[in-house]
């Protein structure tokens, strides 16, 4: 059975920094491209970024270029997001997912975990 297990979420300031990370398991770790996604309240959820199976290239979403950098650690079967220069608009729930394939059209393949709360507020 394949899991996500998201942490890493806090209340935050504008302007500050938070790291997330996504635990997998039950999967063979390096062989999917990964992303991670956000749902904000009473929004859809939508991708954030994506890393491909080696960590060799990136796709990240207009709204968090500069500021949020994806890694992996396929040793640990894990996924991170390095948020920086936070802002408001940026509070939402944060999940990861395996990808079905490389590619910007790519969907998410397995159950959600249950995300990880990131609310960024004075």
């Amino acid at each position: 059975q394949v899991q996500f297990v998201e942490s890493g979420g806090a209340l935050v300031q504008p302007g500050g920094s938070l790291r997330l990370a996504c635990a997998a398991s039950g999967l063979t770790f390096d062989s999917y491209a990964m992303s991670w996604y956000r749902q904000a309240p009473g929004k859809e959820r939508v991708v954030v970024v994506r890393i491909n199976r080696t960590g060799g290239s990136t796709n990240y979403a207009d709204s968090v270029k500069g500021r949020f950098t994806i890694s992996r650690d396929n040793a640990k079967n894990t996924v991170y997001l390095q948020m920086n220069s936070l802002k408001p608009e940026d509070t939402a729930v944060y999940y990861c997912n395996a990808l079905t394939y490389w590619g910007p059209t790519a969907n998410a393949l397995y159950a959600w975990g249950q995300g990880t709360l990131v609310t960024v507020s004075s």
